[in-house]
């Protein structure tokens, strides 16, 4: 019922898919915000972080980038992590972090934890 209710109004609207497409990429993708860096807000984090926590080391991939350009990263341990741009390394769900814990982007990357993609 619900499919040919949608189907109804599809084909009332007459909207090509093509059209609809565009549009909506439109909205995720503004044009003349800037920079390639402002149009993906993951070029500007690590893919992955590692971390040393309880004895074992910790590979911290590179999940989501919020609005307010806090990245998430998490671990196969149900273990996650949040940093900004310009902030110290947060443990989710606890204090304690291991050796990320307090680190801003530049020290993860001075101490060889922060792993970028080679282009």
């Amino acid at each position: 019922m619900v499919n040919s209710s949608l189907r109804t109004i599809i084909t009332s609207l007459k909207i090509p898919v093509a059209t609809l497409a565009v549009t909506l990429a439109s909205l995720q993708f503004p044009e003349g915000s800037g920079s390639a860096e402002a149009q993906d807000p993951f070029a500007s984090f690590p893919v992955v972080i590692t971390c040393e926590y309880k004895g074992t080391y910790h590979a911290f991939y590179l999940s989501r980038v919020s609005k307010d350009g806090t990245a998430t990263f998490v671990a196969s341990d149900r273990i996650a992590g949040t940093i900004t741009l310009n902030g110290q390394a947060k443990a989710v769900g606890g204090s304690d972090g291991g050796t990320c814990l307090g680190k801003t982007l530049k020290e993860l990357r001075a101490s060889g934890q922060a792993h970028d993609l080679k282009s």
